[in-house]
């Protein structure tokens, strides 16, 4: 348990509807904008080093989110209910630390490459994020550890 290969009891549309999947696809889209529009594409300096921050900074909350959900014997996969509710390391920051983590690499890139026009897809992604794992989540985590989790919820905000 505790990584993206406990995806054995998903459905093969579930499969396919996973955060680094999107991320991925996005950041294919991110990319194909600095091909297509080299015009548009002003890449700096400055804009460059933030971009490598950010997508470094994003991965390292990534891995510490994902090393919590190992110790605490919990999958890390959106689509299934987890065993135990997390609170603390990453998890007393953000409820929803690796999707934190896939934004801030998203905008890292969008830094990085200078894609600017391509900042139309971070509210894009935050709301697929939202829509298609955060509200079900929340909803099993709600079933699943009641007053616990909402508890939760009151003191821990949800991104920052």
């Amino acid at each position: 348990m505790g990584d993206w290969r406990d995806t054995a009891n998903l459905s093969g549309r579930q499969m396919l509807d996973l955060p680094p999947l999107w991320l991925a696809a996005l950041l294919v889209v991110v990319w194909m904008q600095t091909r297509l529009l080299p015009d548009w594409t002003v890449p700096g300096g400055l804009a460059r080093i933030m971009g490598g921050v950010l997508v470094l900074a994003g991965l390292a909350l990534m891995v510490w989110a994902i090393g919590a959900f190992r110790h605490h014997r919990t999958s890390v996969v959106p689509h299934q209910t987890p065993a135990a509710l997390i609170t603390t390391g990453p998890f007393a920051i953000s409820r929803n630390p690796i999707y934190l983590g896939d934004v801030m690499v998203l905008c890292g890139a969008i830094l990085w490459w200078g894609a600017w026009p391509s900042i139309l897809v971070i509210p894009l992604f935050v709301w697929i994020l939202r829509r298609r794992f955060i509200a079900p989540e929340e909803a099993r985590m709600k079933q699943n550890f009641g007053p616990e989790f909402e508890a939760y919820a009151q003191k821990t905000r949800r991104w920052l």
